[in-house]
């Protein structure tokens, strides 16, 4: 006899997410290039329908998001019915694993990849299969490589995070072939708005014709709303009607949904973000591999893993950056201890980024 609850061995096994800092050590408010938000804000209409609905804060919001799955189906060209939402697409891969793995089955995901995969395995008893990365980037091969009878989902972001890389429309059509018609392949496509057009991996598309895909995306990242935890994901009838068994009926609130609703209709608002980080993104990627000992790897997302390959580690540059108010994301955690992921800010903090990095290559040097 125990004198307590014991929790499940596999829950013990989890390392809890560490989100990314907005202050310093000692307490001060810093500059948050620490968990990849977009520099300008939210859209003003999003802003508008969140303060609306402050006056129906009584009601229980929408258990079907019935606003939300319509004007989806409409920016996206995907069907109403065939969509699972949740707190954010966090939720969402938690319900993938949830709703198809379990003690004795295998989930499969990346070295470099985000770490709700391997929360999200463990939380249902599940194994984490990690296979090795090609250069910071998805290997197609080493993923089928690993693929058993026990291999149940495979998480893939695409583009990735935290390294930025990008897997083309080739190589994801080439991964599902590979798989197993049981297995059921996860696209996380969280950062996909900051692709341009041509850079269109096809997973909506799969999605749509395969029954074993399942796309998620997120309202955090482009479209400004990170506080209101809203996500979606696209699969067969089949899969989001088991997924739907196990969501929680009410994912987020009327407020979140109203401004997600309303965030979908400002283009002018993404295509400036897209564009801004774009440029800044080239702009930072092209000064960090000026510098002695440090390397951008290429990124198609909103932020770039910096690689700190010489004389200055990865730990001191966090530290200095921070030091100087500018917080960005050390991930030792993630086996990243010679890395720093820093989201594209504004110009004036990209510049201010750079600034300090430069003054650390020649302090060391």
């Amino acid at each position: 006899m125990t004198n307590a609850p014991a929790p499940k061995p596999w829950i013990m096994g989890i390392a809890p997410y560490v989100p990314g800092r907005a202050t310093s050590e000692d307490g001060r408010k810093v500059a948050k290039l620490s968990s990849n938000e977009n520099p300008f804000g939210t859209p003003e209409a999003a802003r508008a329908a969140y303060r609306d609905a402050a006056d129906h804060l009584e009601r229980y919001p929408d258990a079907g998001a019935a606003d939300l799955r319509a004007a989806l189906a409409v920016h996206y060209g995907v069907e109403a019915d065939r969509l699972v939402y949740g707190t954010g697409s966090d939720e969402v891969l938690h319900l993938a694993a949830g709703t198809f793995a379990g003690p004795g089955d295998e989930i499969i995901h990346v070295r470099y990849g985000f770490a709700v995969y391997e929360i999200a395995t463990r939380r249902v008893g599940a194994t984490p299969v990690v296979v090795a990365d090609r250069d910071y980037a998805t290997d197609v091969d080493a993923i089928l490589a690993a693929v058993t009878d026990r291999t149940r989902v495979v998480f893939v972001a695409n583009p990735n995070n935290p390294t930025g890389t990008y897997s083309t429309r080739e190589e994801i059509a080439r991964l599902h072939a590979g798989l197993p018609a049981s297995v059921l392949l996860v696209l996380d496509q969280a950062y996909t708005e900051y692709l341009d057009p041509a850079d269109d991996d096809g997973g909506l598309e799969l999605a749509r014709t395969a029954p074993n895909v399942l796309v998620t995306r997120t309202f955090s990242k482009i479209f400004g709303l990170a506080s209101e935890r809203v996500g979606w994901g696209y699969a067969s009838p089949e899969i989001i009607a088991a997924m739907h068994r196990i969501r929680a009926p009410f994912a987020f609130s009327i407020g979140a949904q109203a401004a997600a609703v309303a965030a979908l209709t400002d283009d002018a608002f993404v295509a400036r973000s897209r564009e801004h980080n774009r440029r800044w993104r080239g702009w930072f990627s092209d000064q960090v591999d000026a510098l002695s000992g440090l390397r951008a790897v290429p990124s198609k997302a909103n932020f770039v893993l910096v690689l700190f390959e010489g004389a200055l580690t990865g730990e001191v540059a966090y530290k200095a950056l921070m030091t100087a108010g500018y917080a960005t994301r050390w991930l030792p955690g993630q086996g990243l201890p010679q890395a720093l992921r820093i989201t594209i800010g504004t110009e004036e903090e990209m510049r201010a980024v750079v600034d300090v990095l430069r003054a650390e290559v020649e302090r060391v040097a």
